[in-house]
Order: C-alpha cells, then sequence, then structure tokens
C-alpha cells in the first residue's frame, strides 16, 4: 500500500449536452504509485460504470497513458471514459503535443481522440472477435431477454475488448420493452440495439448491458457504439453518419454520433462536461 495522499478528481458527465444526463466517469487525474488493488478498491467505491487513472504515458507517440476500472475489473479500453478523461485532462491543464487531438495510450493501444467546437470523438479501435453469435449463446441471451428468437433481426460479436456482442431488433420500442434476467447470463456483455422511425431525431436505441462487468446496465457506451457503428456501416444497415440515443430506462438522456470516414474508419462523438472538481486522498 502507497502512504495516502491528495490527488486532483474530477467527475465528467459524457455524451449529453444537459449536465447530469449522460454517463459520468470518476478521474483520478494523477494515478502515479497506485497499486492495481488501490484503483480497483477506488473503482468498487465510486460504484460508477468506470472510473479510471491518468499516468505518465509509455511511448512517445501519446499525451498520458489511462487505465480503466468498472466496479468489478480493469478494461483494456471504454469508450465514454476515453472521452472523459481526455476532458479531464485538458480542464486540468494538460497540453497534447497536437492542437487538433490527443492521443491517448491504453491497454489495448494507442486511440486518437479528435477535438471538435463543442464534442470530442475518438477513433473506434479495432475489433478482436467479430462474427454471428453461437447458436448456444444466441439462445441464453434470447432466454434472458425474455423474447423469442424470431425477434432477433440480426446478431453479432463486436468485441474491441470488453467482450461485447449485441443482437439486433427490429424497433427501438422493442430494445427499450426489454427486461431482462441477468442470471441467465450471469458473465454477459451485451446489447440490444432497434431502429426509430424514419425520420426520427435518432436513428437507433441502443441499450447495454454488462453484468460480468459488475453494470447490470450501462446509461451510455461508447465502446459497444464503436464497434456497433463499424459492423452497422460496413454492412451497409446503417448510413455512414447517424445519432443513437441510450439511457432512457435509465432516466437519462445520452446523444451518441457515430460517423464512418471514406476509409473505413469509425469515430464516435459526444459532449464532455466537468461536473465535479476537487480532490481525493489515496
Amino acid at each position: 500500500m502507497t502512504m495516502p495522499r491528495t490527488r486532483s478528481f474530477v467527475q465528467v458527465d459524457v455524451f449529453s449536452t444537459t449536465p447530469y444526463s449522460g454517463n459520468p466517469v470518476a478521474v483520478v487525474l494523477d494515478g502515479t504509485d497506485l497499486s492495481d488493488e488501490e484503483m480497483q478498491g477506488l473503482a468498487r467505491w465510486t460504484n460508477l460504470s468506470e472510473t479510471t487513472f491518468v499516468l505518465p504515458p509509455t511511448v512517445p507517440e501519446a499525451d498520458y497513458r489511462l487505465r480503466i476500472f468498472t466496479p468489478g475489473s480493469e478494461l483494456p479500453f471504454a469508450g465514454h471514459p476515453t472521452l472523459g478523461s481526455a476532458r479531464a485532462w485538458l480542464d486540468g491543464g494538460g497540453v497534447p503535443r497536437h492542437a487538433d487531438r490527443v492521443v491517448q495510450e491504453c491497454a489495448a493501444g494507442l486511440v486518437t481522440v479528435r477535438r471538435g467546437e463543442d464534442t470530442l470523438s475518438f477513433a473506434a479501435p479495432p475489433r478482436v472477435r467479430d462474427g454471428e453469435l453461437d447458436d448456444e449463446y444466441l439462445d441464453r441471451i434470447v432466454a434472458a431477454f425474455g423474447i423469442t428468437r424470431d425477434r432477433v433481426v440480426a446478431h453479432q460479436w463486436v468485441d474491441n475488448g470488453p467482450g461485447w456482442a449485441v443482437v439486433r431488433l427490429s424497433t427501438a420500442e422493442e430494445v427499450l420493452a426489454l427486461e431482462p434476467d441477468f442470471s441467465l447470463v450471469p458473465t454477459a456483455m451485451v446489447g440490444a440495439i432497434g431502429a426509430y422511425p424514419e425520420g426520427s431525431e435518432y436513428a437507433f436505441e441502443l441499450r447495454t448491458f454488462a453484468p460480468g462487468a459488475g453494470v447490470p446496465e450501462d446509461p451510455a457506451c461508447g465502446s459497444m457504439n464503436a464497434s456497433v457503428g463499424q459492423w452497422l456501416t460496413s454492412t451497409g444497415a446503417a448510413p455512414a453518419a447517424y445519432r443513437v440515443s441510450q439511457g432512457v430506462r435509465l432516466g437519462r438522456a445520452a446523444s451518441i454520433e457515430v460517423t464512418a470516414d471514406a476509409d473505413g474508419a469509425v469515430w464516435v462523438s459526444g459532449a464532455a462536461t466537468v461536473c465535479v472538481r476537487g480532490a481525493i486522498t489515496i
């Protein structure tokens, strides 16, 4: 154990232009000399979907290194903590090597974060697993969701590190109606996505369930939006640019923009607002 000392600490609301309506992330701006156990213990205590720790980079291309913890485990990459931590680092006086972007080092590699006028955007990392789900796992998910298999329009591994799988339903209404039974999939990292009617403010509603990481439902999930975006835009199931609503069932109002460049690179964008500034003794 290290000797406790005071460190800068912030909480950032991500993926909503209205503060306290998106997904919060706790950020310790100096994670130097903390042990894995101390980081995991704090993540358990904050009880947010993720808590992050900013560290000096180990490679010259990066502006900082980030470690990301859920209440139950460490993640190699996560989306809303990436944007929230970039905002916290900039707000705390961090100066990136390039004015228009921040480069984050994490266990999944280097992640570029573009700086927009009102938003930040991260480049979706490559998927480590894709392809359709096997029948046995799909059957377990369908049972946990309390639906029949014929309601599933498509399904896919969309794993960019956390272990994500996703099923596509016909409508956003069907997604919002789900009442999952996590006892049937206690280790799952799974999402459900469905379309809104043409002309709606949002193209899709997405829900993200992560009982395997100790998070029953995530209010807004950047990593799943990234890998689902890679899947949908590459297959023509979604246009090159679209908006996703998330968190409705949790009383949130997350707004996530997904854009595929001409070269196929997918970017996930949203607002990130520092809502809490202070110090924490660890």
